[in-house]
């Protein structure tokens, strides 16, 4: 069956300053959407919004997983509905190692025990297929770890706890050409019937590897335009200043801050941070 993330007429800001203004979309499993657009136009805000995390206010409209309003739901409930954020920044967490901290949110995403072996044999795996380090199940979350090694933990995180949907917050930011395509490639993999993926990216490299089938571009908290791999196209060639003359747009920045704080047990991986 296919699942179906729905953001409706979303109104949300922060301390009586508007962000979003009334923002459309429909993700299904199976599907890749990219939102783009300059920054300070609202796209980490909706992605933290649809996490939950409390600091933004929704004033207006709705989000429903499979028709059930995800609003009242904390952080770690809506990553055991199987909504997954992997950040920009993602958190260090000195004294929890990595295998502690992924199986514990396995346990508590999912509801049931976890295997030891069954943990150790997909835990390995999925580190041979990232490339990660061979010691990565001892080490401390993200303590010390390069931009990338952290990059390529959150997808891993992504990899144990199978969402239905993954948010991926700028995640090719910061990566190198060998890591954007093994982060890149790890999560086209995954895109199926089982997973649907919302990619917010300023870059057309990371699109390289995975394929979208939406384009959205985003400017002063609402989504003004959806296309295929054209708008793509159109946007590294000529930034978003043709959008003004097209659209009769004036682009202001608001403030789109980006959120560093942990959002619950479950945040950081199932729904993540």
């Amino acid at each position: 069956m296919q699942n179906i993330l729905e953001i409706k007429n979303l109104h949300a800001g922060i301390e009586k300053k508007d962000i979003l203004k009334g923002v459309n979309l429909t993700i299904k499993t199976g599907e890749v959407h990219a939102i783009m657009g300059p920054n300070g136009t609202g796209k980490s805000t909706l992605s933290s919004i649809i996490m939950g995390q409390p600091k933004y206010k929704v004033t207006q409209g709705d989000i429903t997983l499979d028709g059930e309003s995800v609003l009242p739901l904390a952080v770690d409930e809506r990553a055991r509905k199987g909504i997954f954020l992997a950040y920009q920044y993602p958190a260090e967490v000195p004294g929890v190692t990595n295998s502690d901290f992924i199986r514990t949110a396995m346990k508590a995403c999912s509801g049931k025990d976890v295997s030891l072996f069954s943990f150790i044999k997909n835990f390995e795996k999925s580190c041979t297929e990232l490339k990660m380090p061979e010691d990565l199940a001892h080490r401390y979350l993200n303590e010390g770890f390069s931009g990338g090694e952290k990059k390529r933990n959150e997808i891993l995180q992504m990899k144990m706890l199978k969402p239905k949907f993954a948010i991926l917050d700028e995640i090719d930011s910061g990566l190198d050409v060998d890591a954007l395509r093994i982060v890149g490639e790890n999560v086209s993999r995954m895109v199926g019937e089982n997973l649907g993926c919302l990619l917010i990216t300023h870059y057309e490299r990371l699109l390289d590897y995975i394929q979208p089938d939406f384009v959205h571009i985003m400017i002063n908290g609402k989504i003004v335009l959806t296309g295929g791999k054209e708008l793509i196209t159109k946007i590294d060639q000529n930034g978003y200043d043709w959008v003004k003359e097209e659209l009769g747009i004036e682009i202001s920045q608001e403030e789109d801050e980006k959120t560093h704080v942990l959002l619950g047990s479950c945040a950081h991986n199932g729904g993540n941070k």
